[in-house]
């Protein structure tokens, strides 16, 4: 099943995990493991617990909602009458939108005026958990624990409250560095190397689920390398120790007390732990906060490419062993690996003497290297390795530019053309007619897609009207002609399968398509 991403708690979805509240009273010192414990040879989670309670801390934000002119049953406007005092739940408590929503809801049904023209700012309270990483108070969470926070508070594990400062933040992996100032050094806990932990080993999880402070949860670690969707450098850590609403930003450990992971997201019907909670390992978050601590922002590397996933069917097409890798689908202009002579069609198989196993891969490779240094990557070309040099840049914010998308009632029209039985495909010359229908770039050329016969092998693929068929076989064509060639030559060769490079919308990716008989 595929996961998608959300903050949100809906039935079988993955829901990130804000929201939380108090912190507890400290612990009693010198606890010790149970003798039962220590017979059995279980690690002495209280032990752990006593040492590491102290550096983990509750975060609380608070940031202005502007609400609408206040009109009569005005959904969110304070209550005025008789229902303007009305119970109230701890700020953060679970509890708290439901008082609110009930008393808005009855308010509503009677109707009740509100005082006019007054608009207002009510504060809106996230709360979440977070750790110490250095005695001088630098402290880890999650971005979205903080949001767009005006004001953003440290509880520690006495009690003590501190205002905190934003250091940077980092959209991409969801982690954010905040900075206090505190009386006496604080304290921090160590990093570990996620990348050494073994799947079944014990964990244990500090946080604030659901308003209640300073809880430890202990499990295993039971997967390792998730992509859950939330974005390009996905590859969590998988826990069943219990990680619930609240514990975002909270630390897992390694049973040596170092952190491994930063926990982040769980999945969950009802919103609470069913055992599987994700965390961002350490592999990827300590770079982050490193760079946020000395730049106020993230630099990462940058190759210039799109790319995507070598199935087994691509890697038959393309002569390789087996599906491994990351294909090129196309190059951006000026980027390092157009200038390093990296090409359309070639398979990266490794990045400064790094394994690239699959596409997911190669992204986290590239922006862990520094910016500017020239690397060695080895592409499969032609059937064979070759050795390519590319210096690597720095990566900028995205700029994404949406294509136009065809009319479908003018995908229906019957274009003249010339059918490609082998693929279940009319493909037509690009002419003006079909730039204007198809909506077409003035630079566009190759053979277009005017029709796809219902389960051809093409349209399996995804292949539809307006796509452009730019090349076979790593040939370059221009017309219907080329395509029929070459696929003549495939069948004279015995191939059972074609490479086709397609511009879709103005995104290029290689389909494999199986040669109809």
């Amino acid at each position: 099943m595929k996961l998608s991403w959300t903050r949100l708690v809906r039935p079988v979805v993955l829901a990130v995990v804000p929201v939380v509240a108090l912190m507890s009273a400290p612990l009693p010192v010198q606890a010790q493991s149970s003798p039962a414990a220590r017979a059995a040879g279980m690690p002495h989670f209280a032990d752990l617990a006593e040492r590491l309670l102290p550096a983990v801390v509750n975060i609380s934000t608070t940031q202005a909602r502007p609400t609408a002119q206040a009109r009569p049953g005005a959904p969110g406007e304070r209550p005025q009458g008789p229902q303007a005092e009305r119970p109230q739940a701890p700020p953060g408590s679970p509890l708290e939108d439901m008082f609110r929503e009930f008393f808005e809801r009855q308010q509503r049904g009677q109707g009740q005026p509100n005082q006019p023209n007054q608009p207002e700012r009510r504060p809106q309270t996230s709360l979440g958990s977070g750790f110490v990483v250095d005695p001088a108070g630098y402290i880890v969470t999650n971005n979205h624990v903080i949001g767009e926070a005006e004001e953003i508070s440290v509880t520690f594990h006495d009690d003590s409250t501190l205002r905190a400062q934003l250091v940077g933040r980092d959209l991409r992996t969801d982690l954010a560095l905040l900075k206090v100032e505190p009386r006496r050094p604080l304290v921090a806990v160590p990093w570990g190397d996620s990348d050494r932990a073994r799947i079944g080993e014990w964990v244990m999880a500090i946080g604030n689920p659901f308003g209640l402070g300073g809880t430890v949860t202990v499990g295993i670690l039971s997967a390792r390398a998730r992509d859950i969707n939330a974005g390009p450098y996905d590859d969590f850590l998988q826990t069943d120790a219990s990680i619930n609403r609240g514990n975002s930003g909270g630390p897992l450990f390694n049973i040596a007390g170092e952190v491994i992971g930063i926990n982040t997201a769980i999945y969950s019907p009802t919103g609470g732990s069913v055992g599987i909670g994700f965390a961002i390992p350490t592999s990827i978050s300590r770079g982050v906060i490193a760079q946020l601590k000395e730049f106020g922002r993230t630099r990462r590397g940058w190759l210039g490419v799109r790319i995507q996933s070598v199935t087994d069917e691509l890697a038959e097409s393309l002569g390789l062993d087996r599906a491994r890798g990351a294909l090129v689908s196309s190059t951006m202009d000026g980027g390092p690996a157009a200038a390093g002579r990296i090409l359309s069609g070639d398979v990266i198989l490794r990045f400064d003497n790094r394994e690239v196993p699959d596409q997911r891969r190669l992204p986290r490779i590239v922006a862990d290297t520094a910016i500017g240094k020239q690397v060695n990557v080895v592409v499969w070309r032609q059937r064979r390795e070759m050795t390519l040099q590319v210096t690597v840049a720095e990566l900028q914010e995205d700029q994404v530019a949406a294509a136009a998308q065809p009319n479908p009632r003018d995908q229906r029209q019957q274009t003249p053309g010339t059918s490609v039985g082998a693929l279940g495909l009319t493909l037509a010359p690009v002419s003006a007619p079909l730039r204007e229908r198809f909506r077409l770039a003035e630079s566009a050329a190759g053979a277009v897609v005017t029709d796809v016969a219902a389960g051809s092998p093409a349209g399996d693929r995804g292949v539809r009207p307006g796509d452009l068929i730019v090349e076979v076989e790593h040939t370059e064509v221009r017309t219907p002609a080329d395509v029929e060639r070459l696929i003549a030559e495939a069948r004279q060769q015995r191939k059972r399968t074609v490479l086709l490079k397609v511009d879709q919308r103005g995104e290029e990716r290689y389909l494999p398509v199986r040669l109809a008989d």
